[in-house]
């Protein structure tokens, strides 16, 4: 049981968890890669307080060494759900639990927004973990959506499972080559049926399929906790960085403009102190 679960690693996540070992308290840090792509792949960033005129890659250098000069680690896993259990929160990643007391939110702005019909028809057909659920789909037709070659051993993973595959790859150089797989080069448009997915409908056709899985680094704030309150894609916060949901909290790009690499860093500060001193109530 962990007191403080961080999920993201931009410059929000990176002070929230600076501040969590700072304040000496038992935490995880969640992240699909070992620093933020945004920082990373930045021309120049002219306005982080004390180092001016920095390149993205020297910055996301700079924050990397802090957290690891501090013993701090990152688990380089994606989480799928996160669930209100009594006192406590469950964490679904891959097909592990995490438990912790109280949860920050610092996974930035989704650059892929969901497919139609990916959230109503999730449970029921569409899924984000190939190890949980692929099983179910073994001997059967399935779509895998993937938004990054670094998930191409689960998409290998998930055709072998399956009777037959279609890849859907949203980057360019798939690899991916099976005799039971086909490499779809389109857009998906609406994921479709009735009480269970049954297509997946691009602009000038659709696939039957028993089942969907998307694979990418970060889920949407409304799937990923369900009855969060968002607004226009971000997560609502009060000053305290406090969601609607007691124990849940948000900081950094996910809670709204200006996106702005020092406004994550303040955020994420305060969303730690936020959360010690919930626990501290408790």
């Amino acid at each position: 049981m962990y007191d403080i679960a961080i999920i993201g690693s931009g410059p929000a996540g990176v002070s929230a968890a600076l501040n969590a070992k700072i304040l000496q308290k038992r935490f995880i840090w969640f992240s699909s890669g070992a620093v933020s792509e945004k920082v990373a792949r930045a021309e120049l960033i002219k306005n982080y307080p004390g180092l001016p005129d920095i390149k993205g890659g020297e910055l996301a250098w700079t924050l990397k060494n802090h957290a690891e000069s501090m013993g701090i680690e990152i688990t380089e896993r994606v989480v799928t759900g996160i669930y209100e259990t009594g006192d406590k929160f469950s964490l679904t990643v891959g097909s592990d639990i995490f438990e912790s007391k109280t949860v920050i939110l610092c996974i930035g702005v989704q650059s892929v927004k969901p497919v139609r019909g990916e959230e109503q028809f999730l449970g029921r057909g569409v899924s984000y973990c190939a190890t949980c659920d692929g099983f179910l789909y073994k001997g059967k037709t399935i779509a895998v959506l993937c938004t990054d070659k670094r998930f191409e051993h689960e998409v290998e993973y998930l055709c072998k499972l399956a009777h037959k595959a279609y890849v859907i790859p949203l980057y360019k150089y798939c690899q991916i080559n099976m005799p039971n797989t086909e490499i779809i080069v389109d857009t998906p448009l609406e994921f479709a049926g009735d009480l269970k997915l049954k297509e997946v409908c691009f602009k000038n056709k659709k696939i039957e399929v028993d089942g969907a899985f998307v694979l990418r680094g970060a889920v949407s704030p409304a799937t990923l906790v369900h009855g969060l309150q968002t607004e226009g894609g971000h997560i609502v916060v009060k000053r305290d960085c406090s969601t609607n949901i007691n124990g849940i909290f948000a900081a950094g790009d996910c809670t709204g403009r200006p996106y702005q690499y020092a406004k994550a860093a303040g955020e994420g500060n305060i969303a730690v102190h936020s959360a010690v001193e919930f626990l501290d109530k408790k």
